[in-house]
């Protein structure tokens, strides 16, 4: 394994790029610098592994990744849209992880009241797509993963791997260029996680969508083609097995 040097890796044409990004926490005598200067590409299409033991500056990674914690200095981009220069570039978080970001979690977090095409036409909706635009591309969605048939199902209904396709297809809901994938396949058998894994390859190629996936699996880590290593808040990338899926 190499370190990455940053300045070997050009702007992409959409995807992740991520230069310099560190995060301390607290200040003076107390603070803990989580992440040290993290650079990270991950191109349209693209699908990573992000792996790294306990306290190693994953979770951290992930929550400045996706807006929901400040770093502390760096740049980060999304899909040719640059988010973080020191300080946010937009002032609308929530607009910006509805609608740039895609979050696929350990559990699929469906809300229990709701159907499945519901569960997955909601985010447009809220972003102002119309109501029929909306079911039409949670429906086409939902066909694409295999679980079109149970559209008018509640969450309860389904079993796990179709709970999971359901929030995959929710998280492409609103064509964000990012996904977020942390420990996806933690609670699957390996034919189920496999499975999972399949659907992110095939999904992020169709539309060209860059994911990363933090994972401690080691059932799907001989999958990805290249991974990412953090250790004590900075990342080593290495090559993987990109093994046929």
């Amino acid at each position: 394994m190499t370190e990455m040097n940053p300045m070997t890796h050009a702007p992409l044409p959409g995807g992740i790029l991520i230069e310099g990004l560190r995060k301390v926490y607290g200040h003076g005598d107390t603070a803990v610098e989580a992440l040290k200067s993290v650079n990270m590409t991950v191109g349209p299409g693209e699908v990573v592994g992000l792996v790294g033991p306990s306290g190693s500056g994953k979770s951290t990674l992930l929550k400045c990744l996706g807006a929901i914690i400040e770093p502390t200095s760096g740049r980060m981009t999304l899909g040719n849209e640059l988010i973080y220069d020191n300080g946010w570039t937009t002032s609308d978080l929530r607009a910006l992880r509805r609608d740039r970001i895609g979050f696929v979690f350990q559990a699929p977090y469906l809300i229990p009241f709701l159907d499945v095409t519901d569960n997955v036409a909601l985010l447009p909706m809220l972003a102002g797509v119309p109501n029929a635009e909306a079911r039409r591309r949670a429906l086409e969605l939902l066909s694409a993963l295999d679980v079109a048939h149970r559209a008018k199902a509640e969450p309860s209904q389904l079993s796990g791997g179709e709970q999971q396709r359901v929030s995959i297809a929710r998280a492409l809901a609103n064509r964000p260029p990012v996904i977020l994938a942390d420990e996806p396949t933690a609670p699957l058998d390996s034919e189920r996680a496999l499975a999972v894994m399949r659907i992110l390859n095939q999904m992020a190629r169709q539309a060209q969508t860059a994911i990363i996936v933090v994972t401690h699996d080691e059932k799907i880590i001989p999958t990805f083609k290249r991974i990412y290593h953090i250790r004590d808040g900075q990342t080593v990338e290495e090559a993987g097995e990109g093994r046929s899926l």
